[in-house]
């Protein structure tokens, strides 16, 4: 059974800095596609960030561009999301999530293409 855990979350004040990250087990890592997904209070599930398995091919949601930066490495089978400039509205449970093999980037930010899910880390950010 493949598991995706992440960990790092926490309480932050805006303006500051979160690195959360996710490793997996029992996964081919260097073969998915990797991201990060966000669930806000009362909100849906939103995509954030992705990468290819090679390590390239980032690709953010526009309001975290610039701010965010999706990292991973395979050796350790983890992947990482920094999140500098932190507002109140980053907010959320943040979920790691692996594509499937036939995973495009689209595919995979509409969700279809998740194949695996962590169950979340909180990151609360006060104003």
């Amino acid at each position: 059974q493949v598991l995706l855990v992440e960990s790092g979350g926490g309480l932050v004040q805006a303006g500051g800095s979160l690195t959360v990250s996710c490793t997996a087990s029992r996964l081919t890592f260097s073969d998915y596609r990797m991201g990060w997904f966000r669930q806000a209070p009362g909100k849906e599930r939103e995509f954030v960030a992705t990468i290819r398995g090679s390590g390239g091919g980032t690709y953010y949601k526009d309001s975290v561009k610039g701010r965010f930066t999706i990292s991973r490495n395979n050796a350790r089978k983890t992947v990482w999301l920094q999140m500098n400039s932190l507002n109140p509205e980053d907010t959320a449970v943040y979920y790691c999530a692996a594509g499937g093999d036939s995973a495009t980037m689209t595919s995979f930010i509409q969700e279809n293409g998740v194949a695996y899910w962590g169950k979340g880390t909180l990151v609360t950010v006060s104003s």
